[in-house]
């Protein structure tokens, strides 16, 4: 039997919509979903489910994590509504309901790429693993989406974590300072793009911390030092940018 409590470790802060358009197995199942997310809505069918969706992202700018749907359903089955999701989303962790083996219904879905099938009358305990299983790889999704996302290449061998503020060479920790840390932390907001000295001072202000233009020339000098060449580049009377990186 799963252990409710492993559930939760993973569930807890994620949201699912629940679409189905029989009304107390909806009032049901919502309620023990309840007791596992941190957002639990429902849909009474597809038509009303797509709209959901949609509204959800407008108010949320993220999508649901978890959708799970009944496949017979009223003005938009559940075949159409998932196409439709996964036109908007292609990452969506999809769960269906099905009473049916039919492959003209489940085929479709398979081909769409959706998490799990739960056969009807719900086993609640196959119903809690699966939730499980689309959780974890909601989990998955999002650390490599962050980490992906948090660590900028310098070049083949250089990288910089924006998280950590670690500079790696070929896995290597280079050495920066406090001031150093800072002033990458600049350049990444938008890469290529020009930061002035009065950017960079003021940056430094903010942060109650004393930097004049002389002592942004010998920082950066210093820095270049550590960093791969013509990774920061000075541009006469104006600042500086770090320079981007193309992968090929």
């Amino acid at each position: 039997m799963l252990n409710s409590k492993e559930l939760l470790v993973y569930t807890r802060e994620l949201s699912i919509l629940f679409v189905e358009d029989i009304e107390d197995l909806r009032a049901n199942t919502s309620e023990i979903l309840k007791n596992f997310f941190k957002r639990v809505d429902t849909a009474v069918n597809g038509e009303d489910a797509l709209k959901k969706y949609k509204d959800y992202h407008n108010e949320n700018s993220t999508y649901y994590d978890i959708i799970l749907s009944d496949i017979q359903m009223p003005r938009l089955n559940g075949v159409e509504l998932v196409a439709n999701i996964y036109n908007i989303n292609s990452n969506q962790k999809v769960i269906i309901l099905s009473a049916y083996d039919d492959s003209k219904y489940l085929l479709p879905l398979i081909n769409l790429g959706i998490e799990q099938f739960i056969k009807k009358p719900i086993d609640y305990q196959n119903l809690l693993q699966a939730l499980l299983n689309a959780s974890k790889n909601v989990k998955l999704s999002n650390k490599k989406d962050k980490d992906e996302f948090s660590i900028i290449k310098l070049n083949d061998s250089f990288t910089f974590n924006k998280e950590s503020n670690l500079i790696l060479n070929n896995g290597t920790a280079i050495p920066i300072t406090k001031y150093e840390i800072i002033f990458l932390q600049i350049l990444i907001q938008n890469i290529g793009k020009i930061y002035s000295n009065e950017d960079i001072t003021a940056h430094y202000c903010s942060l109650n911390e004393c930097l004049d233009t002389t002592n942004i020339r010998k920082l950066v000098s210093k820095l270049r030092k550590k960093l791969p060449d013509n990774c920061i580049e000075s541009i006469y009377g104006i600042g500086y940018r770090l320079t981007p990186y193309l992968d090929i």
